[in-house]
């Protein structure tokens, strides 16, 4: 009986530490992380809108997986770009407001100090917005191998500033006077160009390349010869522009430049041998604005937050917590893992981002995140041998306005002077019934996760005032 029982035992013991069949089967795949600054939920081809063409977006979203309720980690840039990388919601989270003087913290733990521990080459290129020169923030100092773009977030307003920043050096642009709409050195293309060599010079070995790229946001403006612009620049549309006479067409532009570039990453993959191997994700940082608005186009000319196929729309925009501010493109390509033509409607939102990219890379995840492994949806729950695991709840706070989600209700407090309201997103997406009358019990239990969910803001620090960012205009 003796050995019977000790058989028995081991068998048991030996079947639940049996890795799963990912653990089993499994190499450090690549990593890219692409993020556009204010690109709105339905401003795709993909999503039916009847001007914007992205194809190579829409390519990569056909053969990986579309998520509908991915949600963002903020409604304004910094904050978002905080929750990214920390895995914390605006309730720990490090940086919580948007004037871009706020830093990271050096006990933060982020995405790239994660990975670069896990083996990986850590790359950024584009918009960091977490820590000026100066600071504890700074990327170099965050995990990051070498980052090349803007540190400061109101730098970033301009395509055609006087230098870029790498590595806390400035890099002058040959032929950049400090007019922020016009130049000889276009921003955007070196920070692409920086990408593309980050990931030739890494082919050989994992890297994370984590791509927060400024377009469509800022001051639009681009070169003349580019050939997004080509295509839109005589084009006539009744669109409000905003602060200079083609602005809608430059927006256009801009987004089919991006998408043009998001198709040369892809092409330099396959050309490396690398596609298989590399896991790409592509989304929004916070819900779109509705620009050029104007009588005939109330909800912006492009109309980011309007679903062109069924005249739905998410409520409010970027700097509240409707679903306008929070619903975001999230699209996630893995060739040969993720199965074509999957759409999810999982709800997440960026806090899961660490945790994935932790099992992604088979790496312990940071305690500290407040998200949860989206890689059972991504794989498949009997790929994975385990269940998708779902939040309690998810958070968001700002100085002014704090939300919810508890699976299709959503709580808001838009003020701090105003009551919450209570929508239910199953039977009213556009948030315009709010029913916490009918049900106060469900307002009372999300109140009380939201008194849990907050910490007082803890801050970076600036080691050194005298090199720190003096303003764009001038710079």
């Amino acid at each position: 009986m003796r050995i019977d029982f000790f058989y028995i035992s081991m068998v048991i013991l030996l079947l639940a530490c049996q890795p799963t069949v990912w653990e089993q089967d499994h190499d450090k795949p690549n990593i890219i992380f692409i993020m556009l600054d204010e690109w709105g939920y339905f401003e795709s081809s993909l999503m039916g809108h009847p001007i914007l063409e992205t194809p190579n977006i829409d390519k990569l979203a056909v053969e990986g997986m579309l998520f509908t309720q991915f949600l963002a980690g903020a409604n304004v840039c910094a904050p978002t770009r905080s929750v990214l990388l920390t895995g914390q919601h605006t309730g720990h989270t490090t940086v919580r407001t948007n004037g871009g003087g706020q830093a990271l913290r050096d006990d933060d733990v982020t995405l790239a100090e994660m990975l670069k521990d896990g083996g990986y080459a850590t790359g950024g290129f584009g918009k960091w917005g977490l820590g000026d020169v100066g600071t504890s923030g700074v990327p170099e100092s965050q995990g990051f191998d070498v980052f090349f773009g803007y540190y400061h977030q109101v730098h970033a307003h301009t395509y055609y500033p006087r230098y870029l920043i790498k590595d806390s050096e400035r890099i002058p642009l040959a032929g950049n006077t400090g007019d922020i709409h016009s130049g000889k050195t276009f921003s955007q293309y070196l920070i692409h160009q920086a990408g593309l060599k980050f990931i030739r010079d890494n082919k050989d070995h994992p890297f994370f390349a984590y791509i927060p790229w400024t377009p469509p946001h800022g001051h639009w403006h681009m070169p003349n010869d580019d050939p997004a612009w080509l295509k839109y620049k005589d084009v006539q549309w009744d669109a409000a522009n905003q602060r200079g006479k083609h602005d809608a067409q430059i927006y256009a532009a801009m987004i089919e430049m991006v998408d043009r570039q998001i198709g040369e990453i892809v092409q330099l993959l396959k050309e490396l041998d690398l596609y298989e191997d590399t896991v790409l994700f592509i989304c929004g940082d916070n819900g779109g604005q509705a620009y050029f608005a104007n009588d005939h186009h109330p909800h912006g000319f492009f109309a980011p937050n309007l679903n062109p196929k069924t005249g739905v729309r998410f409520r409010g925009g970027k700097r509240n917590f409707y679903e306008g501010g929070l619903r975001i493109p999230f699209i996630v390509h893995w060739s040969g893992r993720i199965g074509e033509g999957r759409i999810s409607d999982h709800l997440g939102y960026f806090p899961d981002v660490m945790p994935t990219l932790a099992e992604i890379a088979g790496l312990p995840h940071p305690t500290t995140t407040d998200g949860l492994s989206i890689l059972p949806t991504l794989l498949g729950e009997s790929e994975m041998n385990s269940s998708q695991e779902r939040h309690k709840y998810l958070y968001w706070e700002d100085e002014n306005s704090v939300a919810l989600r508890m699976q299709h209700w959503k709580a808001i407090r838009p003020t701090q002077e105003s009551d919450f309201e209570l929508y239910d997103l199953n039977t009213d997406l556009e948030e315009l019934n709010n029913v916490v009358e009918k049900f106060p019990e469900i307002l009372a239990e999300m109140k009380a996760f939201a008194l849990d969910a907050h910490t007082p803001p803890r801050y970076g620090t600036v080691l050194d005032s005298t090199v720190r960012f003096k303003g764009h205009k001038a710079e």
